[in-house]
């Protein structure tokens, strides 16, 4: 009979060395990791089954072998001259017992396991252990998205919701948030969307399923990564997208260099026919895109930003970062856009503030100008002529100086990358 209770507790203790093993080939996690949360689960089993009548130790350590799988307790006691806590101190005679090479002032260990310990404790510690392989699962999860944040995943759409769309991201659950929906774009069960990874959020209630990762579909670097992944010279860092303006669902700017004087970024951009820029504008549910030449020069970008109207000067106040823009007559509201949107997009893409002028009302400027005193030192802006005529005569004479005269776009710094 005790032969046989002998050969179960063997067997039970082998078996928990054949699960730690079985778990960690099957969940990629440490052994030693796991072995750990079994010592810490049979610590806290202990003191959870200890009597509360009994002078229980509290200072505890458990060893699991990691060949037979045997568990003991050992009580941790500090040796001294006069036992006053019987729980956490020991006399040198009796720790003497237990070691003969203890000395006064080491921590003597004492083996406290109790009878038919790993039966007691085995739901507890089955518990703790479930718990830390989910954690460890969880963390794995986490560590992988982490490094994912500001790229971009094709997800697919799992429930929707009045505040939010979760959606599948493969071995987790992403939220696209109400705040980061494309305006006027419709969310169905089963859709698969390209996302953008804001971050990746590990506590909280919501995480108990896992690491749940924040995604948009408006941000402006999404528009980047859907180039990135249609235009080889972007992805390999011939052609540079130095920054993004968007305002999602409607329209985008978006301003590319080549570092290589042969190649047109811009051309690189759009693509045979025009088919890679065709395919991010189907991702984008048609938003507009416009594609514009990087200039170092600020005033030459400027023009370049306001495409598709035509430039015909661009002055600049280099101190104040901001510039005075003269288009023909006919094309004053093509530059300033539906609702202000392609000059509030320029200033966005460029940076600079941005206040635009016709033709005839540069020239009434200048007439101005005339009738006021010449300075006395030239003036802190400089210009840029698309067609210098006819308003050379109006760079020779000089307008009134930008500070005094309201800007009528200011940008917004957050969209540029």
């Amino acid at each position: 009979m005790r032969s046989t209770k002998k050969n179960q507790q063997s067997g039970g203790q082998a078996e928990i060395i054949a699960a730690v093993k079985a778990l960690a080939s099957e969940k990629d996690i440490s052994e030693e990791m796991l072995y750990n949360a079994i010592e810490e689960a049979l610590k806290a089993a202990y003191k959870k089954n200890v009597s509360r009548d009994e002078n229980a130790p509290t200072n505890l350590s458990v060893t699991l072998d990691r060949t037979t799988g045997v568990a003991q307790v050992f009580a941790r006691k500090t040796i001294t001259d006069e036992v006053e806590d019987s729980a956490n101190q020991i006399s040198l005679e009796d720790a003497l017992k237990i070691r003969s090479d203890y000395r006064m002032g080491d921590i003597a260990e004492i083996d406290v396991t109790p009878s038919g310990f790993l039966r007691t404790a085995a739901q507890t510690a089955k518990q703790v252990i479930m718990q830390r392989i989910r954690e460890a699962e969880q963390g794995k999860i986490y560590d992988e998205y982490s490094e994912k944040e500001n790229e971009i995943l094709t997800a697919i759409v799992q429930r929707v919701e009045p505040k939010g769309v979760y959606v599948e991201l493969g071995r987790t659950e992403g939220i696209l948030p109400d705040s980061e929906w494309m305006p006027g774009e419709e969310y169905h069960i089963d859709d698969h969307i390209k996302v953008y990874v804001l971050e990746v959020n590990r506590t909280g209630r919501e995480m108990l399923r896992g690491p749940q990762v924040r995604v948009s579909r408006i941000h402006p670097g999404l528009v980047k990564r859907l180039f990135e992944m249609e235009v080889p010279e972007i992805a390999a860092g011939v052609v540079q997208v130095k920054s993004i303006a968007r305002e999602a669902g409607s329209r985008t700017k978006m301003a590319v260099h080549s570092t290589e004087v042969t190649i047109d970024p811009v051309g690189a951009c759009v693509g045979p026919r025009g088919n890679r820029v065709e395919k991010v504008v189907a991702e984008l549910k048609n938003e507009k895109i416009d594609i514009i030449k990087w200039s170092p020069d600020p005033a030459e970008f400027i023009a370049n930003a306001l495409n598709p109207a035509h430039v015909l000067s661009v002055f600049v106040a280099e101190n104040e970062k901001a510039c005075r823009v003269v288009v023909p007559d006919n094309q004053l509201s093509l530059a300033i856009g539906k609702e202000g949107q392609n000059a509030r997009l320029a200033a966005k893409l460029t940076g600079w503030r941005i206040d635009i002028k016709s033709q005839s009302q540069a020239a009434q400027m200048f007439d101005m100008a005339m009738d006021e005193p010449v300075p006395e030192e030239p003036m802190g802006f400089q210009a840029y002529y698309d067609e210098p005529a006819p308003l050379e005569e109006v760079r020779q004479s000089g307008l009134p100086e930008l500070r005094d005269i309201p800007l009528e776009t200011d940008p917004d710094e957050d969209d540029t990358l």
